[in-house]
């Protein structure tokens, strides 16, 4: 099946060996350094509400010391095979929207929880539900360890919940959204693949089956109204980092968003 038709049906795609061992070990350098800042920043936060991600390593608050290590890191993000794959897939009009890197909670002390992942904004689930058809937002996984990391129900990137669905994913009538769910798939990932989903399709992480998770998810897609009051000037380049940048489509196009009427 082709790529792009094995996405429209399913939802998600595995892209194997996208990165090189050379590429995968560039980021993991820049990941570990922001990381480390951030726990110590955020380290009584992340035991006591058993954190599994963080956001924004763009962030310029990350670079304060290290300016050349950002350019790096957006130059890596959009690398020349991952740019023409999802304009491929996608279209031309793709746009850089954040950046999140998941590892387990403390003492692998939570559950796994069923999400889409808007519905932790002021929207409604009817809003949701209505405008599904009309979003295109993307998580690209890029596991910089092994992980069988993301499990997800595919094909509820063009479908909503179920009523038992959606029970689990909101808690209601007595049930709990770490229960398992008929149809769910477990993906399994090396470092060098990549898993592109729908951030809006029926998913949850899995923390029990990974010692150690480090995985980094590129936040990508089409504008929508939806999801732009969420993008963050501070977690783009800037004038002079983005005439340094190669391939700079996904950046210019999401500053470009921070000046359009929305």
């Amino acid at each position: 099946m082709e790529a792009a038709e094995t996405y429209r049906q399913q939802g998600f795609l595995v892209v194997k060996s996208l990165f090189s061992n050379q590429e995968i070990e560039a980021l993991t350098k820049i990941v570990d350094r922001i990381h480390r800042q951030w726990l110590n920043e955020n380290h009584a936060i992340y035991i006591a509400q058993r954190l599994v991600n963080m956001h924004s390593l763009t962030n310029s608050h990350y670079f304060a010391h290290h300016p050349s290590e950002r350019l790096r890191f957006f130059q890596a993000l959009a690398s020349d095979r991952l740019t023409k794959l999802l304009a491929k897939l996608f279209g031309d009009d793709i746009y850089f929207h954040n950046t999140q890197l998941f590892f387990n909670p403390y003492q692998n002390s939570r559950l796994p929880y069923w999400h889409r992942d808007l519905q932790y904004s002021p929207l409604s689930d009817a809003e949701l539900q209505a405008e599904q058809p009309n979003m295109l937002s993307l998580h690209i996984r890029i596991p910089l360890l092994p992980e069988t990391g993301v499990e997800l129900i595919p094909g509820t990137h063009q479908r909503w919940d179920t009523d038992l669905e959606r029970d689990v994913r909101l808690e209601l009538n007595g049930h709990k959204n770490s229960e398992a769910l008929a149809d769910a798939l477990l993906i399994g990932l090396e470092p060098g693949d990549i898993l592109i989903f729908d951030a809006q399709m029926l998913h949850r992480g899995n923390y029990q089956l990974n010692p150690a998770r480090k995985a980094l998810d590129l936040c990508v897609g089409k504008p929508h109204r939806y999801t732009l009051p969420f993008l963050d000037a501070g977690n783009l380049p800037t004038s002079a980092e983005l005439n340094a940048i190669d391939n700079q489509q996904w950046y210019k196009r999401a500053r470009a968003m921070l000046i359009e009427p929305r």
